[in-house]
């Protein structure tokens, strides 16, 4: 058996802990949140459970990308995230619009960068949508947006 110097130990131990250090790094970055998305605080309610099992594939021609958050979906690596299970916004006079039935509210204080925020209007929990100014036809992004949002019961209109 080959005896190894104080030194050497030493720079084993060291070794030893830069790897297991690099892992947890590494561990820490695969289940962080995807495109810097936290899950809502009610992400796994029943309704955000049952709205993303019809989470489209493919939303205006962007795939969509792998997340295990709860309630959360991202499509074209992050040009547009869904987040499930917020809390509604009260009444507002924030910019709202009708898209197939479903109330959606421009939050234009917290849309910067070129990203839009929007969220639901009167259904419980809100669900939100992020969308990148990049990315082309809003407008078609809420009619298929809204197709997902629509089994959420509305309780409240704002228009």
């Amino acid at each position: 058996m080959v005896r190894l110097s104080r030194r050497s130990r030493v720079a084993v131990g060291v070794a030893a802990a830069g790897i297991v250090v690099a892992g947890a790094m590494v561990i820490r970055e695969v289940n962080s949140p995807t495109f810097g998305v936290e899950p809502a605080a009610k992400g796994g309610a029943p309704e955000c459970t049952r709205i993303a099992k019809d989470y489209p594939d493919r939303l205006n021609g962007q795939e969509r990308d792998h997340t295990d958050l709860p309630g959360v979906a991202a499509w074209g690596g992050g040009a547009v995230v869904l987040r499930c299970g917020l809390t509604p916004p009260r009444p507002t006079t924030d910019a709202c619009v009708n898209v197939d039935d479903v109330d959606w509210v421009l939050r234009e204080a917290k849309s910067q960068d070129g990203r839009k925020l929007l969220i639901t209007y009167g259904r419980h929990p809100a669900v939100e949508a992020t969308i990148s100014g990049q990315g082309s036809g809003i407008d078609v992004l809420l009619v298929e947006l809204s197709k997902t949002v629509k089994p959420i019961r509305q309780h409240e209109h704002c228009l």
